[in-house]
């Protein structure tokens, strides 16, 4: 898919590049928006071999970064105002000649500005103020029209493509560590194989950012005993720390035995499980993320958020979501939604259960 034109006004190219150049990608949060920099990354290293980038971001999501191959390291903002000294002495000795702040906030543009990057370049989306202007170089506009009907990457993807890099690639890429695919290979029973014989494998994560958007457990479980008992496939169970009771809710309305993961503490973790699954079955998530980009297809279960946007890039993937605009569940719902806040509305239980089986089991099939 060529570079969108038109709604991205990248403030012209820069004509040349230092001889190995550093970049850094600054991204403080979530775990979804921070796999998705990848595609970032990836075009960054094609463009430039022999460039060193950096990821910085929140502590919580450092350990995306030994997943990349495209990185050369990461750096964690400071959790106390008595880590900002340290950290500004770590920013500066990296040596960056761009820094991309894809937040755009009064921290992380104060943040772009001690890096001592001659290029610092942010988004300057319509509709949404554009903080301390004169702290950067290069800005790449985003009409509020272009930002709804494109994948978010497109719009990440305006940063390089403000710096003159050619965009070649629409999808990141997470490699799980060797040391985390044997720790999964004991719990699920080996590595991922094409053999026709082999039982099939479905990871489910029934955990989401917000309450309002999770699927009910009982439905899972309903999913999940078709999947063993119709399919023979074999279902494992995994969510966050702090999400073990979606779980155990999950299990308790279950007929069949589904194997429950201890709680994944790691991106490396989850996505060397993934990795090792043939199907992911979850919300609209970081993990649904995580799991795309180690290569594992996606059954994604979206409520009243912009699928268009959010939605896992790349080849093999399934979304299931109710006709927009959601209409509430009244009585059926557990409180009262509301509207046009996706982060607060109950549209996901639109979802049924055989919408969701059939859609799996396709998956498997293919």
């Amino acid at each position: 898919m060529p570079a969108p034109a038109g709604p991205l006004d990248c403030g012209g190219p820069l004509s040349r590049m230092p001889p190995a150049p550093t970049f850094l990608l600054l991204r403080r949060r979530y775990l979804g928006d921070v796999v998705l920099l990848g595609a970032v990354a990836r075009n960054l290293r094609h463009h430039r071999p022999d460039a060193r980038i950096h990821l910085v971001t929140e502590a919580a999501y450092a350990g995306l970064a030994p997943l990349q191959p495209e990185l050369a390291g990461v750096l964690a903002f400071p959790r106390r105002l008595g880590e900002w000294p340290g950290f500004a002495r770590r920013l500066r000795a990296l040596g960056a000649t761009h820094a991309l702040d894809f937040d755009n906030t009064e921290r992380t543009a104060l943040v772009t500005r001690l890096t001592g990057a001659p290029v610092r370049a942010t988004f300057d989306r319509e509709l949404i103020p554009h903080r301390w202007p004169r702290l950067y170089t290069h800005a790449a506009k985003v009409t509020n029209s272009f930002y709804d009907s494109h994948p978010i990457i497109e719009t990440y993807l305006a940063l390089p493509a403000a710096l003159g890099v050619p965009l070649v690639e629409r999808t990141p890429r997470l490699v799980p560590l060797a040391s985390d695919l044997a720790a999964a290979a004991r719990l699920t029973g080996g590595p991922r194989t094409a053999d026709p014989r082999r039982t099939r494998r479905v990871l489910v994560h029934p955990g989401s950012r917000s309450a309002f958007r999770l699927w009910p457990a009982e439905r899972f479980a309903a999913v999940c005993d078709r999947l063993q008992d119709e399919l023979g496939a074999q279902v494992f169970l995994t969510a966050g720390p702090g999400e073990e009771p979606l779980v155990d809710a999950l299990r308790r309305a279950a007929r069949t035995h589904l194997v429950t993961l201890r709680p994944l503490t790691t991106p490396g973790a989850l996505a060397a499980l993934a990795a090792q699954c043939d199907v992911f079955l979850g919300h609209d998530s970081g993990p649904m993320h995580v799991a795309a980009a180690a290569g594992t297809p996606v059954v994604a279960l979206f409520g009243g958020q912009n699928a268009t946007i959010w939605r896992p890039p790349g080849p093999g993937h399934t979304v299931l979501q109710a006709p927009l605009p959601c209409a509430c569940l009244g009585s059926a719902a557990p409180g009262p939604c509301v509207p046009g806040d996706s982060y607060r509305s109950y549209c996901v239980r639109h979802l049924e259960v055989p919408a969701v089986f059939t859609a799996v089991a396709a998956t498997l099939a293919r």
